[in-house]
């Protein structure tokens, strides 16, 4: 049989496979998924991921019921409670959710809104005109993602409860006993089965609260950690002043270029619109946009009117006073937002958010609501606060001058740049694959670490950018001098990405950018420094998942033909106590060193003296200061083998937070990291000066 001939037998025997095979799909491969079958088979699609994030929507969903009963008028005190075994309590005092027999399903609608998707009060306008669970599939989903929920609603007169193990009714709903209270009481327990982990933050869930307090004036908010009974702790929050009280938080470090905060509250055409702003003297813009009290991290349509009526306001104003004049061009978006704290805040009848996480809000007439009301209501403030007009007009001219100076500097990087094809920077040892989601770049710290990366990597797939010395610190710098560094210059052509007006993440030309540091001071403050720029100009590459920190090892440690690498001194504690194979563990870093055995004849007995001693003797352990001190192939080995290495994803889990720390660590004050430095510093573990 020719080769021709072979083939097309082949070809056939393939054909018939093919046909065999989509013949055996049947009506009987259909799933169908019933009730919350859906939720607990893709939970990532409703509540975003089954990590941390995950974990904690479970409580926003919760807690965005009471909100809503707060936003209609009904609620006006929410309390939130991490019980032992991490378990949550929500309750309200709002109208409680109803208990009577649903027409068309025939069951309470407590169980129908505990059980359902996509069933509540929430469709139409006339139990809720505004709310942020727009779905319907909020709190069915913390039913069907707890390994047990229990449901208890106070009205009528009565107390009603139902309970539920994997979102399953455990018995009908029934009264318990009368009360003169109304509301709602919600207490779940995670699954553990679900999430990566079900230890909540106390952190994390406290910063929400507040934030849900401020863009809820007037309703008290309490929270309660009672996992240890021993300590528990406990917050309020109540701001009359809303807005107001949220920007004074934000801007509490910073100086004011404006001394009165602007602020307005009005409906239009349905939509009531809450805006607060004040300027200071920095550089960086900080808006946070709300839909309803969701935190819209993406923006959306609120977000663009309120750029475009801040942008036509200043010009407006500027040239009305004669300072932009008539042949100059307009101040620029980014030229008036430089040094910006800004809060909106839209309660719209429909919302349509992007997605279960409603990160962005969708609806047109948001746009038109926001520019009308905010428009109207700054020029009118520009114009009765003329020191304030002219100190904001001076600070976007300067801004102006400084993007010019840096548009000029940008233009000189991208000439040299990626564009050009062949004017990488020199120190740049590029990877010969082009796909960029199959790219990796190591910024690694020195030249010797670079050299030792340089030949330990997977030339195919794998980028290394050595940088010399410290970056500069963007937090305290405009644009056009971080454009005059030559380590950020060459950073940035290496992205291919541009930095500022020009930035695009598409452009990005590898999909995995590792920060590779040595674990000491030294390497920390350069890590810091680095996030610090990527923070405040490559934010997107953060969200979308691009930025990683390598993790080195500290030691290496061999205990005769066997060797391991060790992350920290508590696994190093760990592995010498589980080779010791002593009853109680002894931490040797705690102990007084003997001059003979090393260890303290006061502290431990004879015969542990004895175990300990030989161990050491069997132990040979090297502890690495820098990643230069590795051959390539231990580098490659511990720190860049995709098989065996350790990577850290940064994210954003709280922008707020995250502002203020960066803000706190790395801005101009140096009061607020005193005291940050002086609160924290008996955290720190084996300082390494």
């Amino acid at each position: 049989m020719t080769k021709t001939n072979k083939e097309a037998t082949m070809s056939n025997q393939s054909t018939e496979n093919k046909i065999s095979k989509k013949s055996d799909y049947r009506a009987k491969d259909i799933t169908v998924l019933e009730g919350l079958d859906p939720v607990r088979k893709r939970p990532a699609m409703y509540i975003g991921s089954t990590g941390i994030e995950g974990l904690h929507h479970l409580i926003w969903e919760a807690v965005d019921n009471s909100i809503d009963e707060a936003m209609a008028g009904y609620c006006d005190s929410i309390e939130v409670a991490i019980l032992p075994e991490n378990a949550i309590r929500v309750s309200d005092n709002g109208r409680g959710i109803p208990v009577d027999i649903h027409s068309q399903t025939k069951k309470s609608a407590l169980e129908l809104v505990m059980t359902k998707l996509h069933a509540g009060g929430k469709f139409d306008n006339n139990a809720y005109k505004v709310s942020g669970g727009l779905h319907g599939v909020g709190i069915s989903c913390v039913n069907a993602l707890s390994t047990w929920l229990r449901a208890e609603v106070r009205r009528d007169g009565k107390i009603y409860v139902q309970e539920y193990k994997i979102g399953k009714p455990q018995a009908k709903v029934k009264s318990i006993g009368k009360t003169s209270e109304n509301g709602t009481t919600v207490i779940f327990k995670p699954d553990e089965t679900i999430f990566k982990t079900t230890e909540f933050n106390f952190k994390t869930i406290l910063t929400h609260l507040r934030q849900q307090a401020y863009l809820t004036k007037g309703v008290k908010i309490k929270i309660r950690d009672e996992r240890n009974q021993n300590e528990i702790k406990e917050y309020n929050f109540y701001f009359e002043g809303g807005l107001i009280s949220y920007i004074k938080h934000l801007n509490h470090n910073n100086k004011k270029e404006q001394q009165n905060i602007f602020y307005v509250e009005k409906e239009s055409e349905g939509i009531k619109v809450e805006v607060a702003l004040q300027y200071t003297d920095e550089y960086k813009e900080s808006v946070f946009t709300f839909a309803n009290n969701i935190f819209t991290v993406e923006g959306g349509t609120h977000l663009s009117g309120f750029k475009a009526a801040l942008t036509r306001s200043i010009n407006a104003i500027a040239r009305e006073k004669a300072i932009l004049k008539d042949k100059e061009d307009n101040l620029s978006g980014d030229d008036i937002r430089e040094g910006l704290t800004a809060v909106i805040s839209v309660k719209v009848p429909d919302p349509q958010f992007e997605g279960q996480t409603k990160s962005k809000l969708g609806n047109p007439e948001g746009r038109t609501a926001v520019e009308t009301v905010f428009a109207e209501a700054f020029n009118d403030f520009l114009r009765e606060n003329p020191a304030d007009a002219n100190n904001i007009i001076k600070k976007c001219l300067l801004a102006s001058r400084a993007r010019q100076a840096a548009k000029s500097a940008r233009e000189t990087v991208l000439r040299k740049g990626v564009l050009d094809g062949m004017t990488l920077p020199g120190k740049l040892a590029d990877c010969s694959n082009q796909e960029p989601e199959k790219c990796e770049l190591f910024i690694v710290e020195g030249d010797s670490a670079g050299g030792s990366a340089k030949q330990g990597r997977d030339r195919e797939f794998q980028a290394i950018l050595p940088l010399r010395g410290k970056i500069l610190n963007v937090e305290r710098t405009r644009l056009d001098k971080i454009l005059a560094n030559e380590e950020i210059k060459s950073l940035i052509i290496a992205m291919g990405t541009s930095i500022g007006e020009e930035f695009e993440v598409e452009r990005l030309r590898y999909h995995k950018v590792i920060i590779m540091t040595d674990a000491d001071v030294d390497g920390s403050h350069i890590q810091t420094l680095l996030l610090t720029l990527f923070y405040r100009y490559f934010q997107n590459l953060i969200i979308q998942g691009n930025l990683y920190i390598a993790q080195p090892p500290l030691y290496k440690v061999k205990s005769g033909k066997e060797s391991k690498y060790i992350y920290s001194d508590e696994e190093l504690t760990s592995f010498k106590n589980k080779l010791a194979k002593t009853k109680t563990p002894i931490e040797i870093k705690n102990l007084k060193q003997d001059a003979e055995t090393g260890f303290s004849k006061k502290e431990i007995n004879d015969e542990e003296i004895e175990d300990k001693v030989d161990l050491e003797a069997k132990l040979d352990i090297q502890r690495y200061k820098g990643l230069g001190e590795m051959n390539p192939d231990q580098l490659w080995e511990t720190t860049m083998n995709p098989d065996h290495r350790v990577l850290k994803q940064v994210k954003i889990e709280d922008a707020e937070e995250a502002d203020h720390i960066f803000e706190t660590l790395m801005g101009k004050e140096v009061q607020p990291r005193k005291i940050f430095i002086q609160t924290h510093a008996k955290r720190v573990k084996n300082l390494d000066i």
